[in-house]
């Protein structure tokens, strides 16, 4: 049975629904509940903009498929309205790449496919993912993902090949910096005080190819309105004269967690802070 028609409920349903959702993963999960209660504790929230947090982690897990399972010529179009495309647009004119970076804060999902509809002709977007190990989810994201002017690459080597050359084409990545890597393709950072297992692709993707970058991240609007999409250009990555590429890399990418949580701040209560951000890969140790 197709589940298609979940694409044509009305957005409004589909976020009230989410809301209930979040609470009841809440409520029947005592790890994911200390989990988000720790995370949100540790960023300063207080306990309203905790609680409006647990609904919409419930909302952005209901809007995952009804946007993968829109039609690929159905447009979002007003759907998602953006704030200031200037440096996008700056960005995709010169033709030297561009980097997306965006931390799981509001509809991170909706940002790819709005991207692709607006800018995909010019420069098309490749967005990283991390595989399901499920076959079925593994194959369905890699179909809804797939659009006109929009590619997915996954998170191994071949998808950092896929990715860099995408980069020299002049072309844009989409990655959230936010999300714990693989073991072996990250450093420990500072997140929100707390050191965290961060990924090097964004940082060494830039620092390699001189490709521009750009924050973003999609709000969501109050009555099924859809979103807003906020862009900002981050500070330039640190230079460090006389460091060597290690330690500029390390900067680097704590430089880029700064950038994340200077974005998650302008609307902490719709960020992710059930994900386990600060796991620890398997056979990887924790800075002393």
């Amino acid at each position: 049975m197709s589940l298609a028609w979940i694409s044509g409920l009305p957005l409004g349903l589909i976020h009230r629904v989410g809301g209930l959702i979040g609470w009841l993963a809440y409520a029947l999960s005592p790890p994911y509940r200390e989990r988000l209660r720790v995370n949100a504790a540790r960023a300063g929230l207080t306990p309203a903009q905790r609680r409006t947090a647990v609904g919409h982690a419930g909302r952005m897990a209901s809007e995952m498929p009804w946007l993968w399972l829109r039609a690929h010529d159905r447009p979002l179009g007003s759907l998602v309205q953006w704030d200031d495309t200037g440096a996008i647009d700056r960005a995709v004119a010169a033709g030297k790449g561009l980097v997306l970076l965006t931390p799981h804060l509001g509809c991170f999902e909706v940002l790819a496919m709005s991207y692709a509809e607006r800018w995909g002709r010019d420069a098309p977007l490749t967005a990283l993912y991390r595989p399901a190990r499920q076959a079925w989810l593994r194959q369905w994201q890699e179909t809804a993902r797939t659009r006109p002017g929009m590619h997915t690459a996954p998170a191994t080597l071949a998808g950092v090949r896929q990715m860099l050359r995408a980069l020299r084409r002049g072309e844009t990545l989409g990655l959230l910096p936010d999300q714990v890597p693989p073991e072996g393709l990250g450093l420990w950072a500072p997140f929100f005080g707390a050191d965290a297992y961060t990924m090097t692709l964004a940082a060494k993707l830039i620092l390699q190819t001189g490709a521009a970058s750009v924050l973003l991240w999609a709000e969501r609007l109050p009555g099924g309105r859809g979103w807003r999409a906020h862009a900002h250009l981050p500070a330039p990555l640190p230079e460090l004269p006389g460091a060597g590429d290690d330690e500029r890399l390390a900067a680097c990418v704590a430089a880029i967690n700064r950038e994340m949580e200077s974005l998650i701040r302008r609307a902490p209560e719709q960020y992710l802070w059930g994900y386990n951000r600060y796991k620890q890969p398997r056979r990887l140790e924790t800075p002393s």
